[in-house]
């Protein structure tokens, strides 16, 4: 299992600093490779976020029979705060921070987020060491009276939680009112079924995780819903100066999944993105090229400018700040001067 994870981690340097590639490559060749007896994850206390741990601790249980996987439990201050909007609030780092801290202090020794989620420069101190096989990256539509977003009547009223969902919607369907919506997946659905909205859309990879399929009415092409940076795909982070836990999670780590992601990634970093900016990035492998397509959008809909870039699968992280920059050009600067503009006040 050892091989196999330096095997791994070859291939993922290209994803990782030069710094930390030296410390692992020197921790592999120095050290004998010890499988910890226990391992506790830090997750966030929401059902989709527990599917999350509990997928992640079955892995490494058939990974690692000898090793003891513990769930540690914690609520965030991203879960506790539900009458606002996540833009208003500071963000989906809100929903990480906790975690991070259970890891410093040596509560936990790795902790599962949604890539969706995870702010756009891991902090300093940690690593994201592993990134998974990614879900459906789609959106899906939800309505229980409606069989897609063209059917909705002047005036129907459209829930979502995503800056980027709604600045999509308001460009395509400006006769629909986009109102927020805040809570776990299950919270969202029972409003919908309380008639509180025509429709909502959510991530499809939840849904499906939580055995909920079933409620999709619709699934929304990437034409329709440019997906959100890494959405469907789970990362794993750790402290920076843990190489045994990086070696230990490399056979969970799905490369082609990670140049997507990676690309994704480049392109918001260099544009700030956050939960303040309505942005979307979504790569794919095609005949072995990445293709790679973005947007910044108004929250409104009526400025939206997008790009699309194709190249060699390592070129990833340049073709996410290249499109940054053919964004920039196109005007995208402008649209996030006046986001934060307005949120300054």
């Amino acid at each position: 299992m050892f091989v196999q994870a330096i095997v791994a981690h070859a291939k993922m340097t290209a994803d990782q600093s030069r710094k930390f590639s030296f410390l692992l490559f020197f921790y592999c060749m120095s050290s004998s490779f010890s499988i910890p007896k226990r391992i506790t994850i830090a997750s966030r206390e929401s059902l989709l976020a527990m599917w999350q741990a509990k997928h992640i601790r079955q892995c490494l249980n058939q990974l690692y029979p000898q090793t003891e996987v513990n769930i540690l439990g914690m609520t965030t201050k991203g879960d506790q705060i539900l009458d606002k909007s996540l833009s208003k609030i500071g963000g989906k780092g809100l929903f990480i921070k906790e975690l991070e801290q259970a890891l410093e202090d040596g509560r936990a020794d790795i902790a599962v987020h949604s890539m969706k989620d995870m702010p756009m420069n891991v902090p300093e101190g940690f690593i994201l060491a592993a990134i998974t096989e990614r879900e459906d990256p789609r959106d899906a539509f939800v309505s229980n009276q409606y069989e897609n977003l063209e059917e909705l009547p002047s005036g129907s009223i459209v829930g979502t939680s995503s800056l980027r969902r709604e600045s999509q919607l308001r460009a395509q369907f400006p006769h629909l009112n986009v109102n927020p919506l805040r809570g776990n997946v299950q919270t969202r659905l029972r409003k919908l079924d309380e008639g509180q909205y025509a429709a909502i859309i959510l991530a499809a990879a939840g849904l499906k995780r939580l055995e909920l399929s079933d409620r999709i009415t619709a699934l929304l092409n990437p034409e329709q819903s440019l997906p959100a940076v890494g959405q469907g795909a789970l990362g794993i982070e750790c402290r920076h100066d843990r190489p045994d836990l990086v070696a230990l999670l490399q056979p969970l780590h799905h490369q082609k999944t990670a140049y997507c992601v990676k690309a994704e990634r480049a392109m918001s970093r260099v544009l700030g993105g956050s939960c303040q900016i309505p942005l979307g990035a979504f790569a794919e492998i095609e005949n072995n090229q990445l293709k790679l397509r973005g947007f910044v959008a108004s929250p409104d809909g009526t400025q939206f400018v997008r790009d699309t870039v194709s190249g060699n699968l390592e070129s990833g992280e340049d073709m996410g700040k290249n499109m940054a920059q053919n964004l920039i050009a196109q005007g995208a600067d402008k649209i996030l001067a006046a986001i934060e503009t307005q949120h300054s006040w």
